[in-house]
């Protein structure tokens, strides 16, 4: 660790109670395995913040469906998990976070036990962008927790079928690995519930099953589609002659291959079936097949024959081709496909059903067995439902499962924005956090181009100034201000041959000018205007490979191959850009074929790398980035996925690309690098985005962590470091944006700071501002719980501190020394009384914060968590609330327009924090305060000039609301006290008439106190005008000032001081009682004999 952060790292001694000192005897020590400091559960609590957005959610793959209760049902996301409904869309929990896969191809309910739930890893599609599953998995407690039950090596499950009849038979239909050969691939059957399966129909190493349906008569009869297909950077082949439809009468002992009537003398591709529910005899088939002889075919006496019922074939076979039957009408058939349709005559003729104000690319549907109208939709814009069948769409905006590819930030205030591009729902922009307690909503993002979504950059000197890519290299400059779009793409001239886009065409603004872009094809574009005007600035930037003359699965395919190219880039193009922020002109480019550019003199001269070590040869370059801080040094991750190679490969070279050095280290195998970034500050901090998760290095490479706190299991796009507010932000390929505030307890940080008892970090400046409420109230304020709001940052100033170990109790300890004493065969001391009743006593272990001000003056004391590990406390920049105390169990839900219960808020300026711990009621200091600042935001028109003044009325108007509500409460316990002696004095035989009129006396004061207070309840009851009470006039000043940065207002003063004028005759009232009239009554009803009453102590003495 460099000296200058060494400073900011406060360190203290944790103090513990002993077992020792209280038994005499040193407890054993217990023998464990040592912890790693730098393990992902140490930064756990390091939370990352997701913020959406739900505006356009996700690609959907299935639903499973309770029959009994059809509003509870799950959601398999393509890439963002399993979801679980419990009220038909108005609320969504994720139930799959913490499992090995992100991807998801099918879900299934047990038909005779609904909590019985099974998922297929590994999206059913084959597109370009579909991420690998690693099996089956299975909850028995409907979707609470999970195992993996098998088949880890079938990467793609197109369907899972459970028989009606018995719960342990299970049918999967695995596609297997869409880039390589092998793995589990075909149709698995599992007959005890998953704990061992068997391949009942296996074709090949590159042919798997893609669909499966039962007979619902006869369970035994299985119907199967083969589908052999490969996918690689360059090219697909979506079927081929191993394509083909099964069938099998004895359960899956044996099978037919089924041919009457279907294509002939022609590869087939991707085969949808579905078998009519009310007419089982009638089996539906939508076949690819090559020459274009494909269509819908139906079959009415179960397979054994098919005729043609049309040439329909969906858009793209290999990203649809699914069939749902109508489970009433055999005729009605709905095909998956980019716009939904459906034939009312058993396959003869397809119409759309109509999707005007609906998202596009359909991929799963559930027909209501009970209203056949009533439809769920699942498409690459989330879910929709209809009950008119198409007629008109509700869409489910709460479902925050965005797939983003790439992700950027500006310099926006007062808070950054981030601006990213989706797989088919736009490239967008929104904030990163918002002044509103509602948090960030839908509301809050905009669209900055269509299509399928990509880079975007922002004008570092004009945030208002976005350019967004769609696919295959469309860009536009997009106006913030005016909304307008400029089409900015480079074109081709006459008789200039075609460029070669990716579908994400790498762009990049100079770091030298903020004018200067450069966007790359086949060879890389430069613009000094913006965009206006390009110049080509290289040659050729790939290998220059005809991808036709590559072999696919063993060999190489005629042109007439089924989908042969289909969705896929032109081969040979660049993947990744970067220039030097240090030297201007030191320019970087990768290309999809494994080949990185250089040129020193912005494009004049180039020099070529073509090997790197440990990576596989035309391994695709995701991502090259030229380092902030060492002029020399570049960065590159490769990803070799689509050849099968799933290893991470990042490397680093300290010579301007001339040798590198595999920096991937400890990085886990499995985990696919696709993006790469060096923190600004610290050179050593690395951040990597891989498949499944982003992991940190605080040693330049030599060793990797995952930060999981907050973050489900998804694949990380990209990511980047706002600058500015130091914020890391991520690009997940399925759950939307997430941002880790605050990095800097991670730079400079050093194993040996983490192996010290504890550390309190730097403090990132507080913005002071008023939360806005535009919705009137808190969260989804009366929005309604399907609403959709992601959380701000805490508010105020965000402390961040670490513990190497949690803090034990006497107990904790005590059971520990009995451990180890049990392990040597030892009987341990048994706890004295004194011991056991200290354990009784003893509070859990707690940190304290306690915030000063700049004249050391204490401002807050804040307590947080005592675990081992990073832990995040947050001050609301207020002092303590005037509110009387309350006990946990004595809190009300508060109603959503009430404001929180808080006190003034701090003056703008210098103030500090400490840490402490507690522990069995001994505190330990730091050694140190840190200083922090509190800047305000200046967001109102009037704020206050003079803020130290405004705070002295606040101040004060705090020690008058104190006292008030302790007054309103000691009255409300005095009249509580005079009942009781009520009731008192019936009991007592001695003479107590005067006695009770003393009391009704005092009672009859305590009221008028109450009245003057907190008003005539009485007249209030039966609506008549009553002057304002105390309580009144201080609770509206402190309502009204605590929501502002704005002066007192004349009014406001004055009803302080008409408040103050008050309460003083009141409050000397109210003394009087409580320390004169009250005392002597409750000594004569002691003389007298009465039964006790709070607040008196008996008198008594031995007789």
């Amino acid at each position: 660790m460099r000296s200058c952060e060494l400073a900011m790292v406060v360190t203290l001694a944790l103090a513990a109670p002993c077992v020792a000192a209280e038994t005499g005897r040193k407890p054993a020590a217990v023998d464990a395995p040592k912890a790693d400091v730098m393990s992902a559960a140490t930064f756990s609590g390091l939370t990352f913040r997701g913020i959406g957005p739900a505006l356009t959610s996700g690609r959907i793959g299935d639903f499973a469906v309770d029959p009994a209760r059809p509003e509870r049902y799950f959601v398999a996301v393509a890439s963002g998990g399993v979801w679980k409904t419990e009220n038909a869309g108005t609320t969504w929990t994720p139930v799959f976070d913490r499992e090995g896969s992100y991807s998801i191809g099918c879900v299934t309910l047990d038909p005779r036990n609904p909590n019985s739930v099974w998922v297929g890893t590994g999206e059913n599609n084959s597109q370009r962008s579909v991420s690998w599953g690693d099996g089956v998995y299975r909850s028995d407690d409907g979707g609470k927790s999970w195992r993996n039950v098998g088949l880890k090596r079938s990467e793609h499950i197109g369907k899972i079928v459970i028989d009606p009849r018995d719960s342990r038979v299970v049918y999967v239909a695995a596609q297997g690995p869409l880039w390589a050969p092998g793995g589990d691939r075909g149709l698995y059957k599992t007959s005890d519930g998953g704990a061992t399966w068997t391949a009942v129909l296996k074709i090949s190493e590159n042919t798997g099953v893609s669909d499966v349906a039962l007979d619902p008569r006869d369970p035994d009869m299985v119907y199967a589609a083969a589908y052999q297909r490969r996918r690689h950077a360059w090219t697909i082949i979506d079927g081929g002659p191993e394509s083909a439809l099964y069938k099998s009468t004895d359960a899956g002992k044996t099978w037919r291959k089924l041919t009457s009537g279907l294509p002939k003398d022609v590869d087939l591709g991707r085969i949808g079936l579905a078998v009519a529910p009310s007419a089982p005899d009638v089996v539906y088939a939508i076949v690819e097949a090559a020459e274009g002889k494909g269509g819908v075919f139906r079959s009415t006496d179960r397979g054994e024959s098919w005729e043609k019922r049309s040439s329909y074939m969906t858009s793209s076979p290999q990203y649809y081709n699914e069939l749902v039957c109508d489970p009433a009408n055999p005729e009605r058939v709905y095909a998956m496909d980019t716009w939904l349709h459906v034939t009312e005559d058993g396959g003869k003729t397809f119409v759309k059903v109509g999707e005007k104000t609906k998202h596009v690319d359909n991929h799963a549907m559930w027909i209501d067995p009970a209203d056949t109208d009533h439809l769920l939709v699942g498409c690459d814009g989330g879910i929709y439902e209809t009950r008119d069948r198409g007629a008109t769409w509700e869409f489910k905006s709460n479902l925050p499962v965005t797939q983003f590819y790439r992700v950027a930030v500006d310099d926006a205030r007062p808070f950054y924005n981030v601006y990213g591009g989706t797989q088919d729902n736009f490239s967008l922009g929104g904030p990163s956090r918002t002044t509103s307690v509602n948090g960030i909503t839908n509301a809050d993002w905009f669209v900055t181009t269509g299509g399928d979504g990509f880079v975007s950059r922002i004008d570092p000197a004009d945030p208002a100034i976005v350019y967004a890519e769609s696919q295959y290299g469309g860009l536009v400059r997009y106006d913030r201000k005016s909304g307008e779009e400029v089409d900015i793409k480079p074109q081709e001239g006459n008789g200039e041959a075609p460029y070669r886009w990716n579908w994400d065409s790498p762009l990049i603004i100079s770091p030298h000018s903020h004018t200067r872009l450069y966007f790359a094809a086949d060879k890389l574009f430069r613009s000094d205007d913006r965009g206006d005007t390009w110049k080509i600035v290289s040659g050729e930037l790939s290998r220059g490979i005809d991808r036709n003359t590559l072999p696919v699965m063993g060999r190489v395919w005629p042109v007439d191959a089924v989908a042969k190219n289909a969705s896929t880039s032109f081969y040979g193009n660049a993947t990744a850009i970067s220039e030097s922020p240090k030297v201007e002109g030191l320019l970087y480019v990768g290309t999809d074929d494994g080949l990185i550019d250089v040129s020193e003199d912005g494009g004049t001269s180039w020099r070529r790398v073509e090997a790197f070590p440990g990576v596989p040869s035309r391994s695709w370059v995701s991502r090259v980035e030229a380092s902030k801080h060492a002029a020399d040094t570049v960065y590159a991750a490769f990803d070799d996925h689509k050849d099968g190679d799933f290893k991470p490969y990042l490397l680093r070279s300290n010579d301007r690309g001339r040798t590198w050095t595999s920096i991937a280290s400890d990085l886990p195998a499995g985990e696919v690098v696709y993006a790469v970034t060096e923190d600004p500050v610290d050179p050593a901090l690395l951040f990597a985005g891989c498949e499944f998760g982003v992991y940190l290095s605080n040693d330049a490479g030599g060793h990797w962590t995952k930060l999981n706190g907050g973050l489900p299991t998804i694949a990380v796009r990209d990511l980047t470091v706002q600058q500015r507010d130091g914020d890391l932000v991520l690009a997940t390929f399925g759950r939307g944006f997430y941002i880790l505030d605050d990095i800097t307890p991670l730079r400079g940080l050093t194993r040996a700071a983490l192996e010290r008892p504890a550390a309190l970090f730097p403090v990132r400046d507080a913005a002071a501002y008023i939360e806005r409420s535009p919705l009137g109230g808190r969260g989804k304020s009366f929005q309604g719980d399907a609403y959709f709001t992601a959380p701000n940052p805490p508010f105020g100033a965000l402390f961040t501190y670490y513990l190497k170990s949690t803090p034990k109790t006497a107990r904790e300890l005590r059971h520990e020394a009995e451990k180890a004493a049990a392990g040597k065969g030892v009987a341990p001391p048994y706890p004295t009384p004194e011991q056991l009743r200290a354990e009784a006593r003893e509070a859990k272990p707690a940190v304290v914060l306690t915030v000063t001000d700049s004249g050391g003056n204490v401002v807050r004391r804040i307590e947080g968590p005592a675990e081992e590990g990073f832990h995040r406390v947050a001050w609301d920049l207020r002092f303590p609330p005037s509110t009387p105390a309350e006990l946990p169990s004595e809190k009300k839900e508060p109603d959503p327009w009430d404001a929180p219960d808080r006190g003034p808020m701090a003056v703008p300026g210098v103030y500090a924090v400490r840490l402490a711990t507690r522990v069995n009621g001994v505190t330990t200091e730091a050694e140190g305060p840190l200083q922090f600042r509190v800047v305000p935001l200046g967001l109102a028109t009037l704020e206050a000039g003079d803020r130290a003044a405004v705070f002295s009325f606040e101040e004060k108007t705090a020690h008058l609301q104190r006292a008030v509500l302790g007054a309103v409460e000691t009255a409300k316990e005095a009249r509580g006290r005079l009942a009781r002696i009520e009731v008192a004095l019936t009991a007592t035989p001695a003479p107590v008439a005067a006695l009770a009129e003393q009391a009704r006396s005092l009672d009859g004061r305590l009221a008028g106190i109450q009245r003057a207070l907190s008003g005539d309840k009485v007249m209030e009851r039966y609506n008549e005008p009553v002057p304002p009470s105390i309580v009144g006039r201080v609770q509206g000043i402190v309502a009204a000032q605590w929501a502002t940065t704005q002066a007192p207002t004349a009014t406001m003063r004055r009803s302080y001081d008409d408040a103050c004028a008050a309460f003083a005759p009141v409050l000397a009232e109210l003394r009087s009682i409580l320390d004169g009239d009250l005392v002597k009554l409750d000594a004569a009803l002691d003389a007298a004999g009465a039964p006790w009453t709070p607040g008196r102590l008996p008198a008594w003495s031995k007789e």
